[in-house]
């Protein structure tokens, strides 16, 4: 089967927390965390921490479309964050933690406005939800340290408090999208 490469970009709080939920999915070809929707050109994790930067931390994901649909995508990113909290996601707050869509084309743009139409209609959300969406401009690669950081700091306490629990969560509600365990 031929492998279809396209890229999605998302942000719904620490991109920590994206990418190890993002990593466990079949077709993800690899995730890298990092910061864009903002103006300020290569910025560091110390100036987006500011949140002056007008970037968000962001996860820019390769996937094969044969595989994993964006829509799928779009369906394990609401699942693992909050979308109606603007500038906050738990303990994280400011701009850089926003729910963020950053499409790379016009097809995605389409379909991440009406899965958020759709779950609008549905009532998913109690709250209105305030994710943006907007055109990828440029995506700048977080710092070495902050890759793959769940699998590299699993005893960490924040990885122990928050993200163990989103993974258990995506496991329970998307386990026919989930790669086969590693042995």
């Amino acid at each position: 089967m031929q492998q279809h490469r396209e890229t999605a970009v998302f942000g719904g709080g620490c991109f920590w927390c994206l990418e190890a939920v993002f990593q466990q999915i079949k077709g993800i070809l690899s995730v890298t965390s990092g910061y864009a929707g903002g103006t300020m050109e290569n910025p560091n994790y110390r100036v987006v921490c500011e949140g002056d930067t007008g970037h968000a931390e962001v996860v820019r994901i390769e996937f094969d479309s044969s595989v994993i649909s964006y829509r799928e995508l779009l369906e394990i990113f609401f699942s693992s964050h909050d979308p109606t909290t603007p500038n906050r996601q738990g303990n994280d707050v400011g701009e850089q933690y926003r729910s963020i869509i950053l499409y790379t084309s016009e097809a995605q743009k389409k379909i991440a406005e009406a899965y958020i139409q759709e779950l609008t209609v549905m009532g998913v959300f109690p709250n209105k939800i305030v994710t943006q969406v907007q055109p990828l401009g440029k995506f700048y690669e977080a710092e070495a340290y902050h890759q793959d950081y769940y699998n590299k700091n699993p005893d960490q306490p924040y990885c122990q408090l928050v993200i163990s629990p989103k993974l258990a969560k995506l496991r329970s509600r998307h386990s026919k999208l989930l790669k086969a365990p590693r042995r």
